[in-house]
């Protein structure tokens, strides 16, 4: 692991620990860090944290206050953290069921939410689910049991609904100009290709590396060709070429 990140992990479990104390009982790398695809630069740090009890607001604010990039600074784009009680992480729901969601550092806007009712419904509320059932693959231990004992994975017909409400989600997103190279195409693509090879394969891979799997097995899409090749610095697909193969995904999916 990168040495700056791993510094930045053991302090984050440290701080936390200092809020939560004993209730503090598992701390887990998700995300591209669990996944084994941390980019120093590119990647968001993601983390979640288990507490033994439902935390009240006085100690959610407390923990923002102490984990947020002005405290405690992150060096990647940012930090995404989210804090479950052990139950709902080990309960396998397809709800948010979070109590404490937060989003800072230098390149990202900052988001506090200390209750999932309060989260935006336009904002999307599958992130959560699809997160925990990375987790329960693949989370990386930095305190507490192993991921896979930790966090309950979706039921099948969760996990497909989960899938389809996210590929809507981007698809409701504003298009960018249909025959232009566009910023950011690669990595809804990519995430469409994450999502097929759950589906097909019942793995969760990096994006980077679901695309592979694709082009590997001989799906000639070119959109998955140039968002893998996007990352190493090519142009991304345009926006026309994204929508399609989102669309050609969620059907499948549904189908």
């Amino acid at each position: 692991m990168d040495s700056d990140l791993q510094r930045y992990l053991d302090d984050l479990v440290s701080t936390a620990r200092g809020v939560l104390g004993a209730d503090l009982v598992g701390a887990y790398a998700a995300g591209s860090v669990g996944l084994g695809a941390y980019q120093p630069g590119r990647s968001d740090v993601d983390v979640a944290l288990l507490s033994a009890v439902p935390l009240t607001e006085t100690v959610k604010r407390t923990l923002v206050a102490r984990l947020r990039h002005e405290a405690l600074p992150c060096p990647a784009r940012g930090l995404e953290l989210v804090v479950y009680h052990r139950a709902v992480a080990a309960s396998g729901t397809p709800e948010p069921g979070f109590e404490v969601e937060l989003n800072t550092g230098a390149g990202m806007p900052f988001r506090r939410t200390l209750d999932p009712a309060d989260r935006p419904m336009a904002d999307g509320r599958f992130w959560y689910g699809l997160d925990r059932s990375i987790l329960h693959q693949s989370g990386l231990a930095l305190l507490g049991p192993p991921a896979g004992e930790a966090f309950a994975d979706l039921a099948p017909a969760d996990l497909r609904r989960l899938l389809i409400e996210a590929l809507i989600w981007w698809l409701a997103l504003p298009t960018p100009p249909a025959d232009q190279p566009a910023p950011g195409t690669e990595d809804a693509v990519l995430g469409a290709c994450r999502s097929l090879v759950r589906h097909r394969d019942g793995v969760w891979l990096a994006k980077v590396a679901a695309g592979q799997r694709l082009i590997d097995a001989g799906d000639r899409a070119e959109v998955i060709q140039r968002a893998v090749a996007a990352r190493h610095g090519g142009p991304p697909p345009t926006g026309a070429q994204a929508r399609a193969f989102q669309q050609r995904v969620r059907d499948e999916i549904a189908a």
